[in-house]
């Protein structure tokens, strides 16, 4: 199954003045939490060993490993079963956790417009959040805090 695709953005409504990569941002975001959390496949971590440690050292963002590395799709392939779980839950808008609790594109939206209010000034878009660690860091506190809550309430029983 196919969560996500760079080429969707920039192929639709996507604003002139910025470049595809942008359309990456907000998906690589949540697949370098997915790294950092160890929920990628073991097939991901062995065709890719050299950019995910990239990532993990901070000299490669997830926006890029997902352009470099996974020909800018995010897909369940590229998930563990835990991981795979987590995604369907919270990236896709359509579960019981996104309807009843939050999905992932409502809380980066959220995130980044709460830090351009405090900081005066608004985004265009979502394509305009910068691709940063500083950024980064921002979402991955509330996909840590989704991803708890969802193991306690949500998480299917083996």
């Amino acid at each position: 199954m196919k969560y996500d695709d760079a080429s969707w953005h920039y192929e639709g409504n996507y604003p002139k003045d910025l470049p595809p990569e942008n359309a990456a941002t907000a998906i690589g975001m949540f697949l370098a939490w997915c790294i950092y959390n160890n929920l990628i496949s073991d097939d991901l971590k062995e065709d890719t060993e050299d950019d995910i440690e990239k990532v993990l050292q901070g000299k490669m963002t997830g926006a890029q490993f997902l352009i470099m590395d996974c020909d800018e799709k995010f897909i369940d392939d590229d998930l563990s079963e835990l991981g795979q779980h987590f995604a369907n839950d919270y990236y896709e808008e359509d579960s019981n956790f996104a309807k009843k609790v939050a999905n992932y594109h409502v809380d980066y939206c959220n995130v980044f417009n709460e830090k351009a209010e405090k900081n005066g000034f608004k985004y265009e878009s979502i394509y305009h959040i910068e691709d940063t660690k500083e950024n980064y860091d921002l979402i991955s506190v509330i996909i840590s805090e989704r991803f708890t809550h969802w193991k306690e309430n949500y998480m299917p029983k083996q």
